[in-house]
């Protein structure tokens, strides 16, 4: 299992604001091209995501559902690729004046979860480590914007 954690110097509401837009999924998930809400109900049990991912030439799209939501508090999802799924869990804790986020990451079914091991686990937390970095800087974007329309 990849878990990771970092303290996000912004409160909940702004790292919510970011998970909570399909859109911006792209700009964070490290291997992620491109993606988009596949209906308007992101992020509700259910609803889907599309993406791309890039390597040189190839492209592969997929798709992300949404499995379990707790606004401001946890998302849950299951990314699908050709290689079977993987769970993808956002904990978002206030922890003083910023967010203590948890990501735990691991394959649920096919060939990825056959392969799991913890090698594996190594490659998934550096990635994982890199995107909450990278929603840490969306996250305070989202609430330098919120200030100034305020």
């Amino acid at each position: 299992m990849a878990q990771w954690n970092r303290l996000i110097d912004t409160p909940p509401e702004a790292v919510w604001s970011v998970l909570s837009k399909g859109r911006l999924y792209a700009l964070f998930v490290v291997g992620t091209h491109d993606s988009w809400q596949r209906d308007d109900r992101w992020p509700a049990p259910g609803a889907e995501l599309g993406y791309t991912l890039k390597l040189g030439p190839w492209a592969y799209h997929g798709r992300t559902i949404s499995r379990l939501c707790e606004p401001r508090r946890r998302l849950e999802l299951e990314a699908r690729t050709h290689v079977g799924s993987a769970r993808i869990a956002f904990r978002i804790e206030p922890w003083g004046s910023g967010t203590l986020v948890v990501v735990d990451e691991h394959p649920l079914s096919g060939a990825a979860a056959r392969w799991h091991n913890s090698a594996v686990d190594v490659l998934m937390r550096w990635r994982n480590r890199r995107m909450l970095v990278r929603l840490g800087e969306l996250a305070a974007s989202a609430e330098e914007r919120s200030r100034a329309g305020s």
